[in-house]
């Protein structure tokens, strides 16, 4: 079983609550009604019921009515919610005039829900930005406890089966902090090794933290952050394997691994890399997508209390639905360390 596959068989195996915002858009309707055909989520659409409904029959899509369907302009929740919110951003001066427009927009809406316990995780960005996607996240569910800083990580499945786990390695930050200082370097590597086991199946997460240097091979203050960041990261989590600095052939390859860090328990065998910063992230997984011919699946986004993630706005309906998934195995993670 690829690991496609085997993500898709964890959701199914206890179904959790995906909200998505983005009800009428053609691709998201699409990947609902097949996540409901296949019973691997509930779902949760926001939108006008009429119009839905409408959609879905044009479309052919059958199981759209097993859906929750919360038409955001007549919620019988919204004064909950707008009263909710209101005193959750009171101290950015949010009035409860402004709480109750903000609950009629679907992101909004979607991350009351969530904080109010009626769903377990949220997907949009086939229409909205991701800041657009990020900020009621932010102001509403908040960064997990013990992070500050929202990171996004990365999937790359390799026909090089020899690098990683069978040639799956979990990557970050490929999206969101441009250029992290070492306390939240040390934070996205926790991050990324949790999504390496709640979403990839890792067991065994070994995260090496990624640089132009190894041990000491070259002297920079860029350096010196990756270096600060993984001291950061074990009191973080002393439990957690990882080394630095480590160039990304001592990361990767046993005979490089022996010759530049000897001794390093890490180094040869990481299946989670951390990029200093998030330029080299971004490129590189780009380009090892590209020229290496892998499989990029994400960004998804890390730090946040409860799953809320972010799709391109050029996102296929197979995108969707294994973001349904992969946002499903995250919420059943947040909730086994609330």
């Amino acid at each position: 079983m690829d690991l496609l596959s085997q993500i898709v068989a964890r959701a199914k195996s206890n179904k959790q609550r995906i909200v998505l915002p983005e009800a009428t858009e053609e691709r998201t309707l699409r990947a609902a009604d097949r996540v409901l055909a296949e019973d691997m989520a509930d779902i949760v659409l926001i939108g006008n019921p009429n119009e839905i409904k409408q959609l879905a029959a044009q479309w052919g899509l059958n199981s759209v009515d097993k859906a929750t369907i919360i038409d955001p302009e007549n919620n019988p929740k919204s004064e909950e919610y707008a009263t909710l919110l209101a005193e959750l951003r009171k101290k950015k001066g949010m009035t409860i005039e402004q709480a109750r427009e903000l609950v009629k927009n679907p992101l909004y809406l979607g991350c009351m829900i969530i904080k109010t316990e009626g769903a377990d995780g949220q997907i949009s960005g086939a229409l909205s930005t991701t800041g657009d996607t990020l900020r009621p996240a932010l102001q509403i569910i908040k960064c997990a406890p013990g992070v500050s800083c929202v990171s996004g990580g990365l999937l790359l499945i390799s026909k090089q089966k020899e690098y990683g786990e069978d040639g799956v390695l979990v990557v970050g930050d490929v999206a969101v902090t441009p250029m992290p200082n070492a306390n939240e370097l040390a934070q996205i590597a926790v991050c990324t090794a949790q999504t390496a086991r709640s979403v990839a199946g890792f067991t065994d997460p070994r995260v090496a933290m990624l640089s132009f240097s190894t041990k000491g091979s070259a002297k920079h203050e860029v350096v010196d952050k990756v270096v600060e960041a993984t001291k950061l990261a074990h009191e973080l989590d002393p439990e957690l394997k990882l080394d630095g600095e480590l160039q990304a052939d001592a990361a990767l390859v046993p005979s490089v691994a022996a010759k530049k860090a000897p001794g390093s328990d890490i180094a040869g065998k990481a299946n989670v890399l951390v990029f200093p910063n998030l330029e080299v992230g971004n490129i590189g997984y780009k380009l090892v997508q590209r020229l290496g011919d892998a499989i990029a699946i994400g960004p998804i986004l890390q730090g946040i209390a409860r799953p809320v993630n972010d799709l391109s706005r050029g996102c296929s309906v197979d995108d969707i639905y294994y973001m349904v998934a992969i946002t499903a195995c995250q919420a059943m993670d947040a909730k086994a360390n609330k």
